[in-house]
């Protein structure tokens, strides 16, 4: 999906032209790289334009340059602004947003510790991530060849640039291959999760997901869904899960900032349940759509844009 270019970009604490928002081709984050990240989703609801989770994106983003010894030359409230101005700068009802941190122009070896970390905040226009239709009639998976690091290798619990060189091997083999996205095992081949959305499993009427410890980003999407299966009384379980699970369970379905809640028809060319989107897939997008499209947010999980 094509990015929609708007007019300005947030960089170092300035905006500037979306045209004019480039960097060295020596800084270390193109040899190396040494970046950190978030993709926040800003929605139009009826109270008006909210953006979904900003404060625990934003922690997560610190936490993910921290695990590399990197601290943000921006407090998180600097941050917040940042994110807000950029959204009313571009006149943005609503929105996919992408804060990121990097290591820029310096060194050109390894060590990264005499590189500026560089921040800039850019947004646009983003609809269904895996494609027309996906929320509404599911889309058909893989169970990747390629599999999630292994503990002491690259730290999962961080959302870095250089780990998504892994997760673009497993959506290339999906895509190769005709599917939409592929499922990673872990390190021991139980489940871990898509090339950028975890996944939820249904099976005997409970909903579980994969752990941390299954080599999983720990998703802002996958802790309110999990909250919100809670309100619905359905019971959650974080549990380590054999690859067959897919093919045997109920239910299945991706979540994630891009991805949303989309439900999974069909793992290597196997069923799942009825090949549509089952009850509890539902329960779960009329949930969060209550949040992120009708601002019902008892959880205070959205930031107004304009006052």
């Amino acid at each position: 999906m094509a990015v929609k270019k708007v007019e300005k970009i947030w960089m170092n604490g300035k905006l500037v032209n979306w045209d004019d928002a480039k960097i060295h081709v020596l800084s270390h984050v193109v040899h190396y790289g040494s970046a950190w990240f978030e993709g926040i989703r800003c929605y139009d609801t009826t109270r008006g334009s909210g953006v979904f989770r900003m404060e625990e994106h934003l922690k997560r983003l610190e936490n993910s340059a921290k695990i590399y010894r990197a601290e943000l030359p921006y407090s998180r409230d600097e941050m917040k602004r940042a994110i807000l101005d950029t959204i009313r700068a571009n006149k943005m009802k609503a929105c996919y947003i992408r804060p990121i941190a990097y290591r820029g122009y310096g060194d050109v070896g390894v060590n990264p510790l005499n590189n500026p970390i560089d921040v800039a905040v850019a947004v646009w226009d983003w609809g269904q991530y895996l494609g027309s239709g996906a929320l509404d009639d599911g889309i058909d998976v893989c169970v990747s060849s390629w599999r999630r690091p292994i503990p002491d290798t690259f730290p999962t619990m961080a959302k870095t640039g250089g780990n998504y060189m892994n997760s673009q091997l497993i959506k290339l083999e999906a895509l190769a291959n005709g599917y939409t996205e592929g499922i990673a095992l872990d390190a021991g081949g139980y489940i871990s999760e898509g090339s950028g959305e975890n996944i939820f499993i249904v099976h005997d009427g409970v909903l579980f997901t994969t752990p941390v410890r299954s080599a999983i980003l720990p998703g802002i999407t996958r802790m309110s869904i999990m909250d919100l299966a809670k309100d619905a009384g359905i019971e959650v379980r974080e549990e380590v899960m054999l690859r067959e699970v897919l093919y045997l369970a109920e239910e299945v379905f991706f979540v994630g900032t891009a991805a949303e809640i989309t439900p999974i028809r069909s793992v290597d060319k196997l069923k799942v349940g009825s090949g549509k989107p089952g009850p509890i897939t539902r329960e779960m997008q009329r949930r969060f759509f209550k949040v992120v499209k009708d601002g019902e947010d008892k959880h205070d999980w959205l930031t107004f844009v304009y006052d």
